[in-house]
């Protein structure tokens, strides 16, 4: 892996709107979207069926439909609970 954004390679939808995620570069975690259904543009997981659809796109982040989608960054920051700009720091480190 030579990227600084590491893609999705996996995601599975738990319950109570979490989910499971793998990462290309290993890390592994759930995130808690929970605090998105409110938002007008996740009104589509009002039905839980439509949440449970999750899918990895082709530039690796997650996606419901072409109108729901979120990066993998800002998942993986929640993941390894770190800011973006503790990720950039150390990011820029590695590649320099």
């Amino acid at each position: 892996m030579n990227k600084i954004v590491p893609n999705i390679k996996l995601a599975v939808a738990l319950p109570d709107y979490k989910l499971f995620l793998e990462f290309e570069d290993g890390i592994k975690g759930e995130v808690d979207l929970s605090n998105f259904k409110s938002k007008a543009v996740f009104n589509y997981w009002n039905k839980v069926d439509n949440f449970l659809k999750v899918y990895v796109t082709d530039h690796g982040s997650i996606a419901w439909s072409d109108d729901i989608e979120i990066d993998s960054i800002n998942c993986y920051l929640k993941i390894t609970n770190q800011t973006f700009y503790e990720y950039a720091h150390h990011a820029y480190r590695r590649i320099n």
